[in-house]
This record gives structure tokens, C-alpha cells and sequence, in this order.
């Protein structure tokens, strides 16, 4: 027995999460919702629902009055709270006092202490746990922050005191850095949290990312005096501070390692009086040397890669946790059984400094839960909206297996699998990484974005194999539909007209080079000479389907049609990447060459913003002349600031 009725105050994959739990344990559940998220997936999850207010954050998620309204109102005996409400806001809950209602989480203590950088890392070094060099205080300005980096030493990282998630960190390797780092990161700061303190510390250069789960299972004390640390989670593909890819368990970890870094996990949780789940986030350089980075007093985000491993629900284990019930486990019954890997899909431009928001709505959304072992923790559904207001993930892909390699296996098969259009998402580089040699040998760090594609993603590289499998595969989806097109209701629209054709002969556009293909039919299968090579396609050819597997020369590959037109333009999804080619008759290439091509628009002397978002600040005037690089203004989108520049040199 725990409680009747739960309050979940945050929204997306973490609210509907919390939601399946709760059914499971028999508990009824209460979600609140902006205006604009009142069709969403977790507000049709719950048994009660109830709008807080407009769709910012601050009014809505963050409206503490609001909130503290809706659990008078409903009744409940629990809240699960968003991780960016503030620690006062726990405070003038008086959750236990005055109201009667239990927080799913640690005390307001822990959140105090953990949630602020500069207080959690000197309860670390007290706590004996491992740390990095900084300033432990408040920084002033950015005066005292170029002070401070120069004392530290370049380079160095500046984050909020109160941050999580990637925001308000900027790394600087000198002084001007530091002082646009200390502007922007405060900004985002005061914007995301409420709090625009930061501090300064050195920047660790190549380090891994791995954090240790720390919860009523993982690590966390319970009232009962019971702390268990649930092995490691490797984070360490990132762009902007923010993980892509995280597996548990790691591949660079050792026994002994991995039992150090829990241990010193653990000493934290006690020194902090921690009494639910929570992670402790480590920095770990190549020689297994590891220092504490933060503790998040939440679920993380990537919490099922634990769950996969250990076979545990981390939800059920705070909630009974949160009801004064001991821990059912010690730590010589935590394993660590198989693989998991989840990749974090985003709605995001991954081609734009790896992955630039993107809004609109979801046409077309199918989740590749057909696949085995495959585990799909979202938010949204066909038809959702994916705006500015909030973060623009759709989901969190998991896939589980007996050893990395099958796991990772699962992983490519379930992103083919994935079908989401309206938007655009990050699909393509996820699955490089999770192929890339580097990756697949386990030799990664925070910086493998980067060293990996140091002039920026630019999606699969085909192989000539695979460049002919493709000409090959989108000229016999080209004729399957031509063929098609003859028929209607299954028979053919003219009966007099001569439908025996069985070959034809096709021009191929693609990237730079135009490729002439012969196809023959051949029952369901069809005979394709690319490059005086013969290839044998093979597919059911159901042109309804968004999926399309395919058989080229015994090879399975998922492919996806994305869009096509009348002029022979077809895109086409294949391992991952979006191709754009164009089909014409052997007789309507010869024609093409009299088409005039449209001119491109010249935008040299236009500032356009790469993402949607709000403008926060302009720094120039018309009449100002400003130089190549200047800034113009700052764009504000899924609480991240950007600084847009000058392309030359010119007049506003």
C-alpha cells in the first residue's frame, strides 16, 4: 500500500513514464498542462488533468501558486515534481507539515545541496569524493571571471550554480571567451532556473562522461539506512554539454574502478542524508582517474539503460521508497545483466552544429516496437506538436541484449524501423555513431562529435556497394509504381492496352553524378545493372507502407520513402541518411538538359536565423555599420542562447 492519488507536475516522456508506473502500482494520477499541451500524451495518460496556465515554463510547469492550487484541488497525497522547480518552492509546499502530501524524492535538504554546484562540491570534498580544481565561490562579474580562469588556467568551464542539462555551460580557453561564456551562460541561467549564479572550474580535456545511479536503488539512503549503488551508466556522446548516447554498463570501466566510484557515490548520498534515486555524474580521463562533476537529485533521463540492466523500476522503487518502505535489495543482489543502449531522438537538424531545434507538427509517427527487445519512452504521438516552448525530444529509443554487440544491433535495426515526418530529427547521426568503428571498439569520449566530424555532420558515406544498392533499390521502386499507376482496384484501366513491358531504362540523378540504370522484371523481383554490375532487388513492394524492406543480392536493408514528385524527385531513407535523388526515362533525361534551372536566392546580405525561436536581445541599430563576426542579436530556443553574427562587413 502507498498512495491513492499522485500528482505529476512535468510533462513529456518523464510524466507519461511516472504515469505507467502508477497503473501498474494501482495509484491514480493527476496531470497538470499548459494551454498548449492540452492534447498531449501524458494529460490522456492521467485520471485527472488540470491547465496551470500559458506555455511558458514560468507560467505553466514552473507556476509554483498554481501547481500548489491543483494538488489542494485534486486532493493528492503525492507529488512528483519537474526538476526545475525551485528548492523554496518545496519549501512553501511545507509538503509534509501543513498540507499532508509526500514528495516522490529526496528531502528539501538534498535538493538544496545537490542542486547548487558550489554547496554540492564542498560536500563532496568533504565527503572524501574526488573533485575537479575551480573556484568553489559565487562569481561576480566578468571581470573577476577572467581572474578566476586565469588563475585556474585555460581552459575552463563556466556553469550554473543551479544548471542541469547542458544549459548555462560554456567551456573558454581565453579571456574573451570568458567573458561572452559568463554573459550568456547568466542569461540562460536566470531563464532556465531562476538562479543566474555560476562557477568556475578547469575544463578536463577528452574525458569520459560516466555517472553512477544513485537512488533508492541505485545509490541513494533510505529512511532505513539501506544505500545501494545500481553500477554505471556511460554518457559520454555529447553535443553542447548534452548527452546523445548513453549504454550501461560502460566499456571502460574495471571492476575495481567501477566499485571506487560507487563507493565514493554512496559517501556522498550518506553525507547528504539522500533518501530516493538520484545520479552522481563523474569525469573520467584515460587513466581511470575520476572526479565528481554533479549530483542530479531526479530520474535522469537515461534511467532505462539501468533499468534494463538490473531488471529493477526505478519509479516504483522511490515511490515506496517515499512511503517510509525499506529497500528490497542489497548491493550483492544488484547485477549487471546484458546490454542497453539508448539513443535520445530529437527533433533537431542534426546536419546544423549537430543538431539545431526543429519545430512543426508530426505528420506521420510510428515507434519500432516491432522490433525485439526494443523499449520506446516518449511523450508524443502522430499529430503532436513539437514547439519552441520546451524541449524538443520526441523520445528515448532503448535496446537491450545479451552483450554490447547485439544490443547495438537491435539499435541500427530499430532506428530504420523508426518512421517520423513533419519535422526534422536527428535519426541519421544517430546511427553513425552507433556504427562508427571508434564507437563499435568503445574508444569515445566528450569530444567524439567532434573528432569524428570535425567539419561537421554530413550524413552517410556511401560506399560504391551501397551507393549501386541504392540506385538500384530507388529505380525499382520507381517502376513498381509505374506499374502500379496502369492499374486500378487491381485491374488495368485500359484492358485494350498492351501492359507486357518488362524492361525499361532509367536515368539516375544522385548527388553529383547521373547514373544510367536497366531494369528488368522478373515475377516480384527485379533485375537492375548499375555500373555494368547486376543486382537482384526483392520486396513485396506494398507502396502504402512507410517501411520497405528489401532484399538487394541477399542483403536486408529497411528503406524509407520520404517524398516524391511529379518531375521524377524522390527522397529516399536509407541506413539512416536521407537521399534526395531524381528518376527520369532514358528520353526525358535527353530533355532535361532544355529545363532552365532556377537561380538560388542570395542571402549574402540577409542575418537569418538557422532555428525558431525568440529574440532576447539586439546589439545593433539601422545605420550601424557592423564587421564580419560582430554580433547582431540573440535568439532564445528550447532554453539555449544563441549569439547570431555578421556574415561580412556591412550597414544595418
Amino acid at each position: 500500500q502507498t498512495f491513492e492519488k499522485l500528482l505529476i507536475a512535468n510533462r513529456g516522456e518523464i510524466a507519461c513514464r511516472v504515469i505507467k508506473t502508477c497503473k501498474k502500482m494501482g495509484i491514480k494520477t493527476v496531470a497538470i498542462h499548459s494551454d498548449v499541451d492540452a492534447n498531449a500524451v501524458h494529460v490522456k495518460m492521467a485520471d485527472e488533468a488540470v491547465c496551470v496556465g500559458p506555455a511558458p515554463t514560468s507560467k505553466s510547469y514552473l507556476n509554483m501558486d498554481a501547481i500548489m492550487e491543483v494538488i489542494r484541488k485534486t486532493r493528492a497525497q503525492a507529488v512528483s515534481l519537474n526538476v526545475s522547480i525551485c528548492c523554496s518552492f518545496l519549501s512553501s509546499l511545507s509538503l509534509q507539515a501543513s498540507e499532508g502530501v509526500t514528495f516522490i524524492g529526496p528531502d528539501t535538504h538534498a535538493i538544496q545541496a545537490m542542486g547548487d554546484k558550489i554547496e554540492s562540491k564542498l560536500l563532496a570534498k568533504n565527503a572524501k569524493v574526488n573533485t575537479i580544481p575551480g573556484f568553489d565561490g559565487v562569481v561576480k562579474d566578468a571581470d573577476e571571471a577572467v581572474r578566476i580562469a586565469r588563475e585556474i588556467g585555460y581552459p575552463v568551464m563556466i556553469k550554473a550554480s543551479a544548471g542541469g542539462g547542458g544549459k548555462g555551460m560554456r567551456i573558454a580557453w581565453d579571456d574573451e571567451e570568458t567573458r561572452e561564456g559568463f554573459r550568456f551562460s547568466s542569461q540562460e541561467a536566470a531563464s532556465s532556473f531562476g538562479d543566474d549564479r555560476l562557477l568556475i572550474e578547469k575544463f578536463i580535456d577528452n574525458p569520459r562522461h560516466i555517472e553512477i545511479q544513485v537512488c533508492t536503488i541505485i545509490i541513494a539512503t533510505n529512511k532505513h539506512g539501506n544505500a545501494l549503488w545500481l553500477n554505471e551508466r556511460e554518457c559520454s556522446i555529447q553535443r553542447r554539454n548534452q548527452k546523445v548516447v548513453e549504454e550501461a554498463p560502460s566499456t571502460f570501466l574495471d571492476p575495481e574502478t567501477r566499485k571506487a566510484m560507487g563507493e565514493q557515490a554512496v559517501a556522498l548520498a550518506k553525507a547528504v542524508k539522500y533518501s530516493s534515486a538520484g545520479t552522481v555524474e563523474f569525469l573520467v580521463d584515460s587513466s581511470k582517474n575520476f572526479y565528481f562533476l554533479e549530483m542530479n537529485t531526479r530520474l535522469q533521463v537515461e534511467h532505462p539503460v539501468t533499468e534494463c540492466i538490473t531488471g529493477l523500476d526505478l519509479v516504483q522503487e522511490m515511490i515506496r521508497v517515499a512511503k517510509g518502505y525499506p529497500l528490497r535489495h542489497k548491493q550483492a543482489d544488484i547485477p549487471i545483466n546484458g546490454w542497453a543502449v539508448e539513443c535520445r531522438v530529437y527533433a533537431e537538424d542534426p546536419y546544423k552544429s549537430f543538431g539545431l531545434p526543429s519545430i512543426g507538427k508530426l505528420s506521420q509517427y510510428q515507434e519500432p516496437l516491432h522490433v525485439p527487445s526494443v523499449r520506446v519512452d516518449s511523450g508524443i504521438q502522430q499529430g503532436s506538436d513539437i514547439s519552441i516552448y520546451y524541449d524538443p525530444m520526441i523520445s528515448k529509443l532503448i535496446t537491450y541484449g545479451s552483450n554490447r554487440a547485439e544490443a547495438l544491433k537491435r539499435m541500427e535495426e530499430a532506428l530504420d524501423n523508426y518512421v517520423i515526418r513533419g519535422v526534422a530529427h536527428n535519426i541519421s547521426l544517430l546511427r553513425e555513431v552507433i556504427v562508427h568503428p571508434r564507437f563499435v571498439q568503445g574508444d569515445i569520449s566528450t569530444k567524439f562529435l567532434p573528432e569524428v566530424y570535425p567539419d561537421g555532420f554530413k550524413g552517410h558515406k556511401l560506399t560504391d556497394l551501397e551507393r549501386r544498392q541504392l540506385l538500384a533499390t530507388a529505380a525499382s521502386l520507381y517502376v513498381a509504381e509505374q506499374l502500379r499507376s496502369q492499374r486500378f482496384l487491381g485491374t488495368p484501366r485500359i484492358p485494350i492496352a498492351k501492359s507486357k513491358r518488362s524492361s525499361w531504362e532509367l536515368s539516375v540523378h544522385l548527388g553529383d553524378g547521373i547514373y544510367p540504370v536497366a531494369v528488368s522484371k522478373h515475377g516480384s523481383s527485379f533485375s537492375v545493372e548499375v555500373d555494368g554490375m547486376k543486382l537482384n532487388v526483392t520486396s513485396e513492394w506494398n507502396l502504402a507502407s512507410p517501411l520497405l524492406s528489401v532484399t538487394i543480392d541477399g542483403t536486408q536493408r529497411t528503406i524509407q520513402r520520404i517524398s516524391r514528385n511529379a518531375s521524377g524527385e524522390t527522397s529516399i531513407q536509407f541506413l539512416g541518411t536521407v537521399y534526395k535523388l531524381q528518376i527520369l526515362t532514358k528520353v526525358a533525361a535527353e530533355l532535361s538538359k532544355y529545363m532552365p534551372e532556377k537561380a538560388a536566392e542570395d542571402t549574402s546580405s540577409i542575418l537569418r536565423s538557422p532555428m525558431p525561436g525568440t529574440v532576447v536581445a539586439v546589439s545593433v541599430k539601422p545605420g550601424d555599420m557592423v564587421s564580419e563576426g560582430q554580433e547582431i542579436c540573440v535568439i532564445e530556443a528550447m532554453k539555449m542562447q544563441n549569439s547570431m553574427i555578421a556574415a561580412k562587413t556591412g550597414k544595418v
